[in-house]
């Protein structure tokens, strides 16, 4: 008996998912429980394991394809279905014809985006993939040479696009910046430092810890603060949990733990998800000052820049210490720029309390 396995809800209000890399062929036997396929979602890789065990019979979406949930992905068992006539669309009971009326052109619809962007009619496209399927490569040679290496955008790349093209598009953002001296911060401590100086502060500005759903401004109680981490794979942000009453050794190890599950790739769902606000720190990479876009749905991220020996004025008098930038970009429509201010101020004022 044949069982249809479709991409299930992945929970956080995802309504679709990349496949990532499958981790079977057809034709291959497996297991229940046995790894099936990683998702990419706009949060996280997430592995799946098989439902059933049987023989791989069809695989049915290709690596690099973005389908709504429900989609069917795989047949385990059985001599396996035909060709899939139609997919589900988020929010609709309409389905996403994969050939056309005609029953001539077959081709997912990665592959009609992708001739849609190039302006290629697939009417005159030779089809080399499977059950005479229309490929993205077959789109691509039909397109001609074009100047460049060139790679798809996929896994987290491609949800960096969307998610700041969404951001850059919807948030007006204005960024305040304030200089602090950080001779009473250990420097190997900074970033647990700052996440409890600006969770304090947060509760004094609390539409800064805040989000816009609809035409109401949501004010959260919690304070889960994401922390920006570069990776190989592109920027991910991880989230520590209750920083306003964690101490700077826990806040510490927290970072330690997630910063190093974010460079391997390890990172589980939940370990991406509901953070109120984000604070940021390229370390040795930091420049004077740089704008962080804001991380939506949040209405505020943080900003610390590089930190330098400078000579200052103290009492008088010229003495050389540890300065940089602090930064704050905040959306306009939740926050007045004065709030901003005296919210940055008021973290500066704890770090150099």
């Amino acid at each position: 008996m044949a069982y249809e396995f479709k991409l299930p809800d992945l929970g956080e209000g995802l309504t679709e998912g990349e496949i990532a890399k499958w981790l079977v062929a057809e034709g291959e036997e497996i297991a229940e429980d046995a790894p099936l396929v990683e998702i990419q979602t706009d949060k996280t890789t997430v592995e799946i394991p098989s439902p059933a065990a049987g023989v791989v019979a069809k695989i049915l979406v290709a690596e690099g394809e973005v389908v709504p949930v429900g989609t069917v992905l795989v047949v385990i068992g059985g001599d396996g279905p035909a060709e899939p006539a139609q997919r589900p669309q988020p929010g609709s009971a309409e389905p996403n014809q994969v050939a056309d009326v005609s029953g001539r052109i077959q081709a997912t619809p990665l592959v009609r985006r992708i001739a849609s962007e190039l302006g290629v009619d697939l009417a005159n496209v030779t089809a080399t993939g499977p059950g005479g399927r229309i490929s993205e490569e077959d789109v691509r040679a039909a397109a001609g040479p074009r100047e460049g290496r060139r790679e798809p955008v996929r896994g987290v790349r491609r949800q960096i696009v969307e998610h700041l093209t969404r951001a850059h598009r919807e948030v007006p953002a204005v960024t305040y910046v304030e200089e602090c001296d950080f001779s009473h911060v250990d420097l190997k401590l900074l970033l647990p430092t700052v996440l409890r100086a600006t969770a304090e502060s947060l509760k004094e500005f609390p539409e800064l810890n805040a989000r816009l759903e609809g035409d109401e401004i949501v004010y959260l109680d919690r304070y889960d603060l994401g922390i920006a981490v570069q990776t190989d794979a592109g920027l991910v942000v991880p989230v520590v949990r209750d920083c306003d009453s964690r101490s700077i050794d826990e806040l510490r190890a927290d970072i330690d733990a997630l910063a190093e599950k974010a460079r391997a790739g390890r990172l589980a769902p939940e370990e991406l998800r509901g953070s109120t606000f984000t604070v940021t720190s390229a370390g040795k990479l930091a420049g004077v000052l740089v704008t962080p876009l804001v991380n939506h749905p949040e209405v505020g991220i943080l900003g610390v820049h590089r930190i330098a020996p400078q000579p200052v004025v103290r009492d008088g008098d010229i003495v050389v210490r540890p300065m940089g930038n602090i930064s704050v970009t905040f959306d306009h429509r939740v926050v007045d720029g004065a709030r901003a201010a005296e919210f940055t101020l008021a973290v500066i004022a704890r770090l150099q309390a």
